[in-house]
């Protein structure tokens, strides 16, 4: 096996579908609030921590923890190489999809 079929070309970290929902999300905008988040892509809020720790500790999301008033807010955007790495996925894909071998 030689490995050159454009599915090795896929990102694991991103590849779920959580994590490429908020890839996605994340990818339209600047930043985002967590509960938007969160309602957007239709999760509970445990699995949607889960899986942004898993985008920050591979250094494709950033959180930023803020309050405003008294009430915490966190958002969330795509790190310079978040985007990259987003961008490198939805070629594969479109490689994949239309059956282009490179």
């Amino acid at each position: 096996m030689s490995g050159s079929h454009p599915r090795h070309g896929l990102d694991d970290v991103i590849h779920a579908p959580v994590r490429l929902s908020i890839m996605a999300a994340l990818s339209a905008a600047e930043k985002a609030e967590f509960r938007f988040l969160r309602d957007t892509i239709e999760v509970s809020d445990s699995l949607l921590s889960k899986h942004i720790l898993t985008l920050e500790e591979a250094g494709y999301v950033q959180v930023e923890k803020v309050f405003v008033g008294k009430r915490p807010r966190t958002w969330l955007s795509l790190t310079d190489d978040g985007r990259r790495a987003f961008l490198d996925y939805v070629s594969v894909l479109k490689r994949l999809t239309e059956g282009l071998s490179e």
